[in-house]
C-alpha cells in the first residue's frame, strides 16, 4: 500500500485523502468510467485515488499517473492546469473526435478506449507501482553433469534469505527433479511454471514473492511434479523483470544443456553467471564447452570450482581451462546429498566450506544497505 497525504484535498470527492505521490489520481464523475479504473487497479496492485472535479494543482502534480475520463476532459483542460507527462485520457467511444482534440490540448501521452485496451491500461497503472529494479540477479550452470550447480544455487538463495534479504530461486531446469523437492517447499501451496506459462507483459511486482512457495524471506518457483511444460520465453522475462523489482537477489538454476529459449530469455536479465566446475580435467574441458555457449550472453561471468577431496588440479588451472575468472573455490562438503534427500535447504552448517562460499560471494555483491521492499 502506497502512503498517503495527511491532508484532505477539497476535490478528491470520493476518499477521505487526497492523492499522493507515487498515486494514480482518476478524474472522472461517470460512474461506469469510475469502476474500470477501480477494477483495473485492482487488477494491477494499484490504488486508484477518484475525484469527481478537475483537481488542485498540488495534486495534479503530485500523482504518479493521472487519468481523466472523456466526461471530464473538457473541464479539465479548461482548468488551466499546468501540462505534465504521466497522463492518460480514456473513453468509451472511438468515434468521438472531440475527446482526440482535448487528448492533444492536454498532451496526454495516449487515448485509452475502453474495454478494448484494458489490459494496456492495466499495464500502465502497474508500471507506476514498480520501483526500480534493484536485485542482484544471477545465473548458475553447471560445467558438467553433477557439477553441483543446484546446490550452489539453492544455498546461495538460503543464506541470502536467512541474513534478512529477500530472495526468489527460480528453477529454467524443466527435467531436473525440481528445487521445491530439495528445499522441502513441493508440498507447500503456491504458483508454479506450470501456474504461469501464460503470463506476459508486466507482472506487479509485489504479487510475485507472496504467490510462490516459501521459506520465510526465501520463494522458489519450480516445476512442480507434473509433466514439463513448455515455458514461453516471455513468461521467464516477465517473471525476472518483475522480480528483480521487489527482490534483493534472484538466483536462476540454468539447464547445461538444451532449453536455448529459456536461457536466451534468462540471459537477458542476468548480472552475473557462475559456472560450477569440479576440479578434474575432464570437467574442466566440459565446463570450456558450456562457457562459450555462455559467452556472448553473459559477459560478466566466473568459474567455481568445487573440489573433491582426493582432486590436486589447481583451482587457477581450471579457470584457465574454462578461461573465465575465479569467482569462487570450496572443498566439497560432506553430508549434502543427504540434506537433499531428506528436503533440508543446503549451507545449514553455520562453518562449513559450503556456507563460507556462499557468505563470500554474497558480501562481494549484495550491497550492505540492501534490504527488503
Amino acid at each position: 500500500m502506497i502512503a498517503r497525504r495527511q491532508h484532505r484535498s477539497s476535490h478528491a470527492a470520493d476518499t477521505d485523502d487526497a492523492p499522493a505521490t507515487g498515486m494514480v489520481l482518476g478524474v472522472t464523475a461517470d460512474a461506469g468510467c469510475a469502476d474500470a479504473l477501480r477494477r483495473l487497479g485492482a487488477a494491477a496492485g494499484v490504488e486508484v485515488q477518484l475525484a469527481r472535479r478537475p483537481p488542485d494543482v498540488a495534486d495534479w502534480q503530485r500523482s504518479a499517473l493521472v487519468v481523466v475520463g472523456a466526461d471530464l476532459a473538457r473541464a479539465v483542460s479548461a482548468a488551466g492546469l499546468p501540462r505534465r507527462a504521466e497522463l492518460v485520457v480514456v473513453t468509451d467511444d472511438p468515434q468521438d473526435g472531440s475527446v482526440w482534440q482535448l487528448a492533444v490540448a492536454l498532451g496526454a501521452e495516449q487515448v485509452a478506449v475502453l474495454p478494448d485496451a484494458d489490459a494496456w491500461l492495466a499495464d500502465r497503472l502497474a508500471a507506476t507501482a514498480d520501483a526500480p529494479a534493484r536485485a542482484c540477479v544471477v545465473g548458475v550452470v553447471g560445467g558438467c553433469g553433477g557439477a553441483g550447480a543446484s546446490v550452489l544455487a539453492s544455498a546461495l538463495a538460503v543464506t541470502a534469505a536467512e541474513a534478512g534479504r529477500r530472495v526468489l530461486l527460480v528453477d529454467l531446469d524443466p527435467v531436473g527433479g525440481g528445487l521445491d523437492l530439495a528445499l522441502g517447499v513441493d508440498t507447500v501451496p503456491g504458483l508454479r511454471w506450470p501456474d504461469l506459462s501464460g503470463v506476459r507483459g508486466r507482472l506487479p511486482s509485489v504479487s510475485v514473492h507472496e504467490a510462490l512457495p516459501r521459506l520465510d524471506e526465501l520463494a522458489v518457483l519450480s516445476f512442480g511434479r507434473a509433466e514439463p511444460v513448455d515455458v514461453p520465453p516471455a513468461a521467464v522475462e516477465a517473471v525476472l523483470r518483475s522480480a528483480s523489482r521487489s527482490h534483493d537477489l534472484v538466483v536462476v538454476d540454468l539447464p547445461r544443456a538444451g532449453e536455448d529459449r529459456l536461457v536466451a530469455a534468462a540471459a537477458r536479465d542476468l548480472q552475473q553467471l557462475l559456472v560450477v566446475v569440479p576440479s578434474r580435467l575432464r570437467a574442466a574441458a566440459a565446463g570450456a564447452q558450456v562457457t562459450e555457449r555462455w559467452r556472448a550472453r553473459a559477459p560478466r561471468a566466473g568459474v567455481v570450482v568445487r573440489r573433491p577431496a582426493g582432486c590436486r588440479l589447481a583451482a587457477r588451472a581450471v579457470a584457465d581451462a574454462v578461461q573465465l575468472p575465479l569467482a569462487l573455490e570450496m572443498r566439497d562438503e560432506p553430508g549434502v546429498d543427504a540434506l537433499l534427500d531428506r528436503g533440508q535447504p543446503p549451507a545449514l552448517r553455520m562453518s562449513g566450506p559450503l556456507r563460507r562460499a556462499c557468505e563470500q560471494w554474497l558480501a562481494g555483491h549484495l550491497p550492505a544497505s540492501s534490504s527488503a521492499a
